[in-house]
């Protein structure tokens, strides 16, 4: 418990610091503690957890890939960045779906739906996207709906600690693309970054409490058995 509390202590100083750099705009510290929020996040999974799942490692390596490629403010680099960001999220997906074993997807197709029309109307409404942008950014916008109502839905029909983590970790991903998604085309201001970083933290923070109160559950039903 005592390296647990360390490691979770050491992860918001690592987040805060990366936060202040971000609003600064001091990218040497931000290319060093960027990352080091995903390394950390990794050492906290490997020291709580009694079954160290590979998928947890692989979504939140992807998810450091992704965040490296959006430091420089450059079309290119976001663009590498999106395509890091689908395959993170399409593993991101499989592995909620693994852990809640999902039984009837219309509920979440009914519960994507407000998710859908939000992000698709900011997303039709920009005309500076272009055509390898335009077609990455709607197969984001589909998986982080269907993100969306998977948590809406799941929250609804299991109303748990395991749920609850859930949709709050969507609900910070959810702001987040929103934001960055503002910040790249539409407005970029100096507090977006931060408030991005923030919500990102919160997000995997939440994401690791969600993998963990499964393990957690799965453990005590063999147990029990």
């Amino acid at each position: 418990m005592k390296r647990e509390n360390q490691l979770t202590v050491l992860l918001f100083l690592v987040a805060l610091t990366e936060i202040i750099s971000e609003y600064f705009r001091f990218l040497p510290l931000i290319y060093v503690f960027k990352p080091t929020i995903s390394v950390v996040l990794m050492a906290l999974y490997w020291v709580t957890s009694a079954k160290r799942e590979v998928l947890f490692f692989l979504t939140i390596s992807t998810s450091l890939l992704t965040n490296v490629l959006f430091i420089p403010n450059d079309i290119q680099f976001i663009f590498l960045g999106l395509i890091a960001f689908v395959i993170h999220r399409i593993i991101n997906i499989y592995y909620i779906i693994k852990l809640t074993k999902i039984k009837d997807i219309l509920p979440i197709l009914l519960a994507s739906v407000p998710f859908f029309l939000i992000f698709f109307y900011i997303f039709i409404d920009t005309d500076l996207l272009s055509k390898e942008v335009f077609y990455i950014m709607i197969l984001h916008n589909i998986l982080i709906s269907l993100m969306g109502g998977f948590a809406l839905a799941n929250y609804v029909l299991n109303e748990n600690n395991r749920s609850m983590w859930l949709t709050i970790c969507v609900l910070f991903f959810v702001s987040l693309h929103f934001l960055i998604f503002i910040e790249k085309f539409y407005i970029s201001l100096n507090i977006f970054r931060p408030i991005a970083m923030t919500l990102n933290t919160f997000a995997y923070y939440s994401f690791y409490k969600f993998v963990l109160a499964n393990e957690t559950n799965s453990q005590s039903s063999i147990l029990v058995n």
